[in-house]
């Protein structure tokens, strides 16, 4: 079982891609968490990273394809995060080749752009934990957090114009890798303004 959840801002690839996993029993592997974590013990891709300078698609791939030899891979994984360009699309269809594996599903996860703003824009965060609360999960008190009853203030560091401007950017980049999978009958589009526990039941379509 190899799933891929692909999809612009706000629409909770992440959260998805955890509650897939746990469901199905399998990681959750997110590319942005796992560079982090060789960055720890590798200096040249934590200079890159403290620079804000992009990782290469061969060096990125070669490290998921460390990653998804592991054992608690052996069943599958939920990828989210990756493949973000053609070039890293057509790399991961070659690890799998090579391992003998082959993707389950590609689920793109698609929101009206209103709801995105609205998500986005309405987030708060707590100053003292950082637990982050929005429209699709607000604390039980208003502007209290429920974890340390810290204040909740909005974020200010993004803008509906800077927001509209991510949303465009995604859709022209994603372009070629959907039609990629789309040719491949692996494309499926889900409405991610529903529950986010509805992507069990999407997986199985």
């Amino acid at each position: 079982m190899i799933y891929i959840l692909t999809g612009g801002p706000a629409t909770g690839k992440g959260t998805r891609a955890n509650i897939l996993a746990e469901a199905l029993n399998i990681p959750h592997i997110a590319t942005g968490d796992m560079l982090r974590k060789v960055a720890l013990k590798n200096a040249e891709i934590r200079e890159k990273l403290q620079k804000g300078e992009l990782i290469s698609d061969d060096v990125i791939t070669h490290l998921l394809e460390e990653r998804i030899k592991e054992d608690d891979c052996k069943n599958g994984f939920v990828l989210d995060g990756y493949p973000r360009t053609y070039r890293q699309a057509e790399l991961l269809d070659e690890i799998l080749q090579k391992q003998g594996r082959k993707i389950t599903k590609v689920m793109e996860l698609v929101i009206p752009d209103e709801l995105a703003f609205r998500r986005i824009l309405e987030r708060k965060k707590c100053g003292y934990c950082g637990a982050m609360y929005g429209i699709d999960f607000p604390p039980k008190v208003e502007d209290v957090c429920d974890k340390c009853g810290g204040h909740l203030t909005v974020r200010t560091d993004d803008t509906k114009e800077t927001l509209a401007k991510r949303i465009e950017t995604y859709r022209k980049n994603s372009r070629k890798i959907l039609d990629f999978y789309k040719e491949k009958g692996l494309l499926l589009t889900v409405d991610a303004s529903s529950n986010p526990e509805s992507v069990v039941e999407d997986a199985k379509v």
